[in-house]
């Protein structure tokens, strides 16, 4: 009998990985992560998960063009930050907000790297066979680390420790505006959104101004974002002198929002970068914003109704063909008329206007769904049907954009 289950998950560079889920994921134990060395795999583990697994959650993974995962014909890719971003994403999947890594080898130097650059995530280490000789150093580094995780006195303290973290990427701070922003950036308000992305671009305009950048959304107000230059041609092409084409995007959502002007800090808008990750950097969060609109909006996003088709959109779950074509009907629209995007239970098409499907991945979701209400709005669909989500960590984010687009 397998004592394991078996997982995947996509790479942020579209990489499918193999990762195995041993024991119970509820269990109130700290989980196990174990890394392997440079040419092994997850299966060097299965003795020690058989023995931890009755008693607690371990996850062990295999490394991209190791094991079950795919292999990468980039040999730049093949590398320790390269690996570390992978283990990362697995630890946000798997919804891992603190563990104990049992490294060997390379995974022994992966975890050391790992409580420099999410030092929250330890709990502990055990390293085995990393090299003839082992610095004190960085055992103290890493045992420094684990002492003073504790939630962050301050919003300067929280926002160094998340921007080491997560920067580049898609998390947004709401932080105390100082007088250097103009109000006309922020509408008046107390507070200003900031994020350091990830694209080269970008980076390298924001390094030439010399001065903080306000850069809204390419998109008009509660619409489909964009996710590539073709869909800011569409929507705003006749409004802008240039438009610079960055190719597609690579998360597919918006960014992770977290206000750390309140204590404790507070997610006003879900992202890739889940609250388990951000806890484990920042300490306690205050619960997730409602769905209620607030009366001062410190984030884009908190609108009820927003990232909206021009189509009625509507979640639904479905047994089968006859099923799908009858919750239609009630809605009073035309199956042809009806374009759906599926994930799990896919329908034959007959007699829809049309069938997407985008693979079972919260991350590959996040990166195609966009276009694909994007596509539906072009092929002038009246309905819009998107299959119900799994609710699970991975999925949160968007979860709440389709409700949004859905009210």
């Amino acid at each position: 009998m397998t004592a394991f289950r078996e997982r995947r998950f996509t790479s942020s560079d579209g990489l499918g990985l193999y990762w195995r889920d041993y024991g119970d994921a509820a269990s109130a134990a700290t989980p196990v992560l174990c890394l392997s060395g440079l040419t092994r795999n997850s299966k060097d583990f299965d003795d020690l998960a058989q023995r931890l697994r009755p008693h607690r959650r371990v996850v062990s993974l295999d490394y991209r063009g190791r094991g079950q995962s795919e292999y990468d014909p980039d040999w730049r890719h093949y590398q320790p930050p390269v690996y570390l971003q992978d283990i990362r994403h697995l630890l946000a999947v798997a919804g891992l907000a603190r563990v104990v890594v049992v490294g060997t080898s390379l995974g022994g130097a992966l975890a050391m790297a790992l409580g420099l650059v999410v030092p929250g995530v330890l709990a502990g280490v055990v390293i085995n066979d990393i090299g003839p000789t082992l610095s004190g150093k960085g055992l103290s580094r890493i045992l420094d680390y684990i002492g003073t995780d504790r939630p962050q006195p301050d919003w300067p303290a929280a926002a160094e420790q998340l921007a080491k973290s997560f920067w580049p990427g898609p998390l947004t701070l709401v932080l105390p505006k100082s007088r250097a922003i103009p109000d006309l950036v922020t509408a008046g308000g107390p507070t200003v959104g900031v994020r350091w992305p990830s694209h080269p671009f970008i980076q390298a305009v924001i390094g030439e101004c010399g001065f903080p950048l306000a850069a809204p959304s390419a998109n008009l107000s509660n619409q489909v974002s964009p996710t590539n230059a073709g869909h800011v041609r569409k929507s705003l092409g006749d409004k802008l002198a240039l438009i610079v084409d960055g190719g597609q995007s690579q998360v597919g959502i918006e960014s992770t929002v977290i206000d750390l002007t309140t204590t404790p800090p507070r997610v006003l808008r879900p992202g890739i970068i889940h609250e388990e990750s951000l806890t484990a950097v920042v300490g306690n969060l205050q619960p997730p914003t409602s769905n209620r609109q607030p009366p001062t909006l410190r984030s884009p996003g908190l609108l009820k109704k927003h990232y909206s088709p021009k189509a009625k959109l509507v979640i639904l779950n479905w047994a089968n063909d006859a099923d799908l074509h009858g919750q239609i009907e009630r809605r009073k629209a035309k199956s042809e008329n009806s374009h759906v995007i599926a994930h799990t239970h896919i329908p034959t098409g007959a007699g829809l206007g049309s069938v997407s499907v985008i693979p079972h991945d919260a991350e590959a979701f996040a990166r195609a769904i966009s276009g694909e209400l994007h596509r539906c709005d072009e092929a002038g669909a009246e309905l819009i049907v998107v299959e119900a989500l799994p609710d699970t960590i991975e999925w949160r984010a968007i979860a709440d954009r389709l409700n949004r687009a859905a009210s």
